[in-house]
């Protein structure tokens, strides 16, 4: 079992920044790659970037260079970098963490990112 636990999250407003943290603990090991989700009220969850264990990053295009994704091994903590935020940022962000056997993600428990006009 992995544990994934967000933090970060809050309330800013337009053109601000936030950077999300993940802690992650147990069976790391057993993971190829960790992400970031966000789900806003009323619609999908929706995949915002991930890293690969080679440091192999991706963005949905509509965080593409304003957020990053980063990594730091000896924390085991996920970060998300998030840059000149826009009202349609707002969502509850998760965490995620592949388990290479089946590629089934673990999930934290989310963290609230509120952007204002």
């Amino acid at each position: 079992q992995v544990q994934l636990v967000e933090s970060g999250g809050g309330s800013v407003q337009a053109g601000g920044s936030l950077k999300l943290s993940c802690a992650a603990s147990g069976y790391l090991f057993s993971t190829c790659g960790m992400g970031w989700y966000r789900q806003a009220p009323g619609k999908e969850r929706e995949l915002v970037s991930t890293i690969s264990n080679d440091g192999t990053t991706t963005y949905a295009n509509s965080v593409k260079g304003r957020f990053t994704i980063s990594q730091d091994y000896a924390k085991n903590t996920l970060y998300l970098q998030m840059n000149s935020l826009k009202t349609e940022d707002t969502a509850v962000y998760y965490c995620t963490a592949r388990r290479c056997t089946d590629g089934i993600n673990y999930w934290g428990q989310g963290t609230q990112v509120t952007v204002s006009s």
